[in-house]
């Protein structure tokens, strides 16, 4: 029996900067894309699975393993987006991320970080 999955798509930005955070809800865990940018690809895989925190057995942490393709840099933000959200879901997150602009300068990186922050922000503050 197949079990119903509920898609969110979230949208931040505009041309170039723009950022497309797609989220299906599962029985067990959360499946998401994170992509953006001039060219949007298969960057890095992540797996995030919450537990108790080993410090204080009231929060969440998570462990979380990182495949990163050669020569890219996506996973310096898929793991802290499928962190984040596996922390707050308390559910499994398995996370794709590409976001890449041709000659990005340090405050177009900013500016696609930004969004990519602001799509997760309106995900944890949607009604699900």
């Amino acid at each position: 029996m197949i079990t119903l999955v509920k898609t969110v798509t979230i949208s931040t930005g505009t041309g170039k900067f723009a950022i497309c955070l797609i989220t299906s809800f599962t029985e067990n865990g959360l499946v998401c894309q994170l992509f953006g940018g001039d060219r949007p690809h298969v960057g890095a895989v992540v797996l995030s699975v919450p537990r108790p925190s080993l410090r204080d057995s009231q929060r969440v942490s998570c462990n979380s393993s990182v495949l990163p393709m050669i020569n890219h840099k996506d996973d310096e933000l898929a793991k802290p987006v499928a962190e984040k959200l596996a922390k707050h879901f308390n559910q499994p997150v398995a996370l794709v991320a590409g976001v890449h602009l041709d000659n990005a300068s340090p405050e177009d990186i900013n500016v696609l970080v930004n969004n990519c922050w602001l799509a997760v922000d309106q995900l944890l503050q949607s009604k699900i």
